[in-house]
């Protein structure tokens, strides 16, 4: 089983992973995880002021902080890991990610707001769940 890791560094990616670590005979087999982060892009106006590759520099800084801590969890837990980090709208990178990467699964953590609050606010696992043709286990 080959399984999408969301990640964005919050409690609720912690709570997903360890969740996952202590309930492995749920996944079976599992022949390796992605861990994936999305840094919402900078904007136009902002970009173009920006001296040459600190643009890039920022993304790869914002990525590898929320991805270190992932990357040494899944070393304790004995995990293969491949960490990833693309620029996007999350919601969209994640499922982009999934249909292509070929994903037996998608695994993210939840704020767990009502269906009310996905409503007013939008959710990030609503738009995955709404795009991605892969099963998703969301853990709140």
């Amino acid at each position: 089983m080959k399984i999408l890791l969301a990640v964005d560094g919050s409690a609720h990616t912690k709570h997903m992973l360890a969740y996952l670590a202590a309930h492995s005979e749920l996944l079976g087999a599992v022949g390796g995880y992605t861990a994936l982060t999305v840094v919402p892009a900078l904007p136009p106006h902002v970009t173009r002021f920006l001296p040459e590759g600190t643009e890039r520099a920022y993304y790869d800084d914002q990525a590898e902080a929320v991805l270190k801590p992932v990357r040494a969890f899944a070393a304790q837990q004995g995990w293969q890991l491949e960490a990833r980090h693309v620029i996007g709208q999350p919601g969209d990178a994640i499922a982009e990610l999934a249909e292509a990467g070929k994903y037996d699964m998608v695994a993210m953590g939840s704020h767990g707001h009502g269906a009310l609050a996905g409503v007013v606010m939008g959710s990030v696992a609503t738009r995955v769940i709404a795009r991605c043709k892969t099963p998703v286990l969301l853990i709140r």
